[in-house]
C-alpha cells in the first residue's frame, strides 16, 4: 500500500524559502513520476515539479522554474520541494502525488487523477 506523507508548509514573506518533505512507501512499480501539485481557492490545481522514479527525469512547471527544486533522499523514501523566492501567488495547498506517466507530462497538467496522494500541507505567502 502506497502512502505518502507532506510536511513543512507554513507561513512565509514574499521573497522567503521553505522546503517541503514527502515521505513515501509502499511503492512497488518499476517507474512512476513522483512529484508535487498545489491548488489554490479559486484556482485551477497546477503541477509544479516531477521526478522520474528511475530515468532521473525532472521537470518544472515554468511559473517555478529557477526558483523550485526537487530532490530525493534515496535513503530516507523522501522528496523534497525547495522553495525560494516565494510569491504570493504561491500560496496553495501543497500535495505529493505519484502517476504512472512521463514528467513532461505530469508538469503540464496532464494527469486526470493521481494513483496516490498525500493530504497536503498548507503554504502561506504573506507580509
Amino acid at each position: 500500500q502506497v502512502q505518502l506523507m507532506e510536511s513543512g508548509g507554513g507561513l512565509v514573506q514574499p521573497g522567503g524559502s521553505l522546503r517541503l518533505s514527502c515521505a513515501t512507501s509502499g511503492f512497488t512499480a518499476d517507474y512512476y513520476a513522483l512529484g508535487w501539485f498545489r491548488q489554490a481557492p479559486g484556482k485551477k490545481r497546477e503541477a509544479v515539479a516531477c521526478m522520474g522514479s528511475t530515468d532521473g527525469s525532472i521537470a518544472y512547471a515554468d511559473s517555478v522554474k529557477g526558483r523550485f527544486t526537487i530532490s530525493k533522499d534515496n535513503a530516507k523514501s523522501t522528496v523534497y520541494l525547495q522553495m525560494n523566492s516565494l510569491k504570493p501567488e504561491d500560496t496553495a495547498v501543497y500535495y505529493c502525488g505519484s502517476a504512472q506517466v512521463w514528467c513532461s507530462d505530469y508538469v503540464k497538467n496532464e494527469v486526470t487523477e493521481y494513483d496516490h496522494r498525500g493530504q497536503g500541507t498548507q503554504v502561506t505567502v504573506s507580509s
